[in-house]
Formats: structure tokens, sequence, C-alpha cells
């Protein structure tokens, strides 16, 4: 396979284990047992390049730990995070990592928190220019900046002004215009426009899909929101307790979905074409991630279920007809009726 057919990120059989357990001391006198979470479980997929990879789930799913662990923040527990055919897990130390993590960066959910009040906004947006040694000189900085933030929508004057001084959907630009610095090919987005009103929420998407074309960026996005990721995905993950559940290229999750939890989700999306069509409600909760359900974890909730088999066995990776795979014991065994096959998403 040739780098360019090679996908930029590959992520197998990832796992990552959280340890809750109270207080020694706690453990010791009251007799409390450890606990621990399986945040993540048997994850893997691969995105190509150029391309939008989106996550998607109810929140507690596992999405957010996904984008932390591939992009180092978090050390896996199992599994491998492969970036343009380096295994992440051979890098030892710092001097090695820094060529990798230049070529990566972040956009976090909520652009009040992520951006320090105190430093004006050419200082947040010319550290990672610093860090990285990629402009010589205050004057060639100074001017990198001013290009990033007219890349973003902004004026070079913006960068004298302190991140207050701006709105919502001012100071995620910023965001991304300091995620720009390092010149990244591979951008991790954590719900980056859920803090957003809706029309700002369109102008950001807009601005990434166009910086996406121009600039040839790879994104993982993460969101909850099933309209968004509609409009800005080539391929979409469905997250349920930890497991990645199914994943398809976007057009044929939304038209012909699988998973009765992907069908759960799509349901909720309001039917503006007034189609009449047929829906399914699922209730329940989201079980305690500490403790789940054995065998398929959706079982409780799921209106398809095998009393026996549901419960007892974790469903296997099914490949699906046009591309995708999804676990589910009802889709292997043909128990589920067909999907809608008209486009949903708005």
């Amino acid at each position: 396979m040739s780098v360019a057919e090679r996908p930029l990120l590959q992520v197998r059989d990832l796992a990552k284990t959280f340890d809750v357990s109270p207080p020694l001391l706690n453990r010791v006198l009251q007799g409390q047992p450890q606990a621990f979470v399986q945040a993540i479980d048997n994850v893997g997929f691969d995105i190509p390049r150029g391309t939008t990879f989106s996550l998607v789930g109810e929140s507690g799913s596992g999405k957010s730990t996904v984008a932390r662990v591939v992009v180092g923040l978090y050390r896996p527990t199992r599994g491998s995070v492969t970036f343009d055919g380096t295994d992440l897990a051979s890098i030892r130390g710092r001097r090695q990592m820094a060529p990798l993590r230049r070529r990566w960066a972040m956009i976090f959910q909520d652009p009040y928190a992520s951006l320090n009040p105190r430093w004006r906004v050419r200082t947040i947006i010319a550290e990672p220019i610093r860090v990285h040694g990629l402009a010589a000189g205050a004057a060639a900085i100074r001017r990198r900046v001013g290009e990033l933030l007219e890349l973003v929508g902004l004026s070079a004057a913006d960068g004298e002004k302190f991140p207050h001084e701006f709105s919502g959907g001012q100071r995620q630009r910023i965001s991304i215009a300091r995620a720009l610095a390092s010149e990244p090919e591979f951008l991790v987005c954590d719900e980056p426009t859920s803090a957003l009103d809706v029309s700002v929420q369109a102008q950001i998407l807009n601005l990434m899909k166009r910086l996406q074309r121009e600039l040839g960026l790879t994104y993982l996005f993460i969101s909850h929101d099933l309209a968004v990721v509609y409009h800005i995905s080539d391929y979409v993950g469905v997250m349920y307790l930890g497991r990645l559940v199914e994943w398809a290229p976007a057009h044929a999750l939304f038209t012909r979905p699988q998973h009765p939890y992907t069908r759960m989700l799509l349901e909720a999306i309001p039917d503006l074409e007034m189609s009449g069509r047929a829906r399914t409600p699922v209730g329940g909760e989201v079980p305690s991630p500490i403790q789940p359900p054995d065998g398929c974890h959706f079982h409780p909730r799921c209106p398809f279920a095998d009393g026996d088999r549901c419960q007892r066995e974790v469903p296997a990776t099914l490949d699906i007809a046009g591309g995708g795979q999804v676990r589910c014991h009802a889709v292997a065994e043909r128990r589920m009726p067909p999907a809608d096959t008209h486009t949903r998403g708005g």
C-alpha cells in the first residue's frame, strides 16, 4: 500500500480503563471494593487522508476518551494508534514524539475555557509557532499570526485583543487559528460547536469544511448532534457504552442504518419532511459504565434483543455491504426489519 493510499490514522482494538475506586483508607475501613470504568473497549477504525470521521453517541459513550487517547492525552490500556504508518506506542520520549505532535492538533468544546484569559490573542496563537520553531523573529511570528486570523475570518488587528472581547463563535475561530498555527495535517475536534448558537454553528462548520478543502486537513470529529455530523462527515462511527457498535460511510449510515441504537439516534431527529415514517421508540436509560450489562451492552433497551444470546455474548463484527461494519446479533440473524431508505439529518 502506497503512502497516498494508506489511512492517515488507524485505530485497532483500542481500550481504556479508569480506576474510580474510593480512597484506600475508605476501602480498608469500610470494606469498599475497587471500581473500574471501561471507558472504551475494542474500538477500531481508519481515517483516510483528507476526510472527516465522526464519532457520535450519548454522553458517556466514550467519544471524548477516544479523542484524548488518539492525541496522547491518555495512554491506552490496550490496542494501538498508528499515525501515518507509525505506531505511537513505539515512540519513547518527547524528543521522538515532537515531530509527530506538530502534525496534529485539537479543538476543544468550550471556547470560553480553552483560551487563556490573561493572554492577548496574538500570544495565544503564536505559542505553537514558537514551540515548534516555525518562524524566526518577532516580525515573522506577528505576520504569521495575522495570516492565521484572516484565514479564519477575523482581522490581524484582533490579535491585540483579549479573549473576553470576542463572542463565542469568534473565540472558536481563535481556537481554530491556534490549532492551525503548528501547520497540522490532522485535527481532533471535540464537540467544537456544541457551546454555540445554531446559526453560529453553521458558520463554524462551513469554515471547517473550507479549511479542509484548502489545506487538505483530516478530521476526527466528536459530536452528539447528528444534524451537525450529517453535514460535515465522510464516515460516521456510533458508540454506545465504550463500544463502536456501527460505522459506515455517512450517506449509507443515514439512509440505511443497521444497528438498533443507530436507528434510535436517527429517530430522535425531527421529521421535518413530514414523511410519516414509522418509529420504533426505545425506552430506558444508559446503564452505569461501572457495571455495564453483560453481552451486548445495548440489550436492556433493544426492541430486537434475544433474551439469551444478546445477554450472554458480545456481538462479533459484521461487514456491511457497501462498506462499514456493525456489531449486533439481531443484524447477523436477520431479526430486524429493513431500515428506512430516505435521507435523514435535515
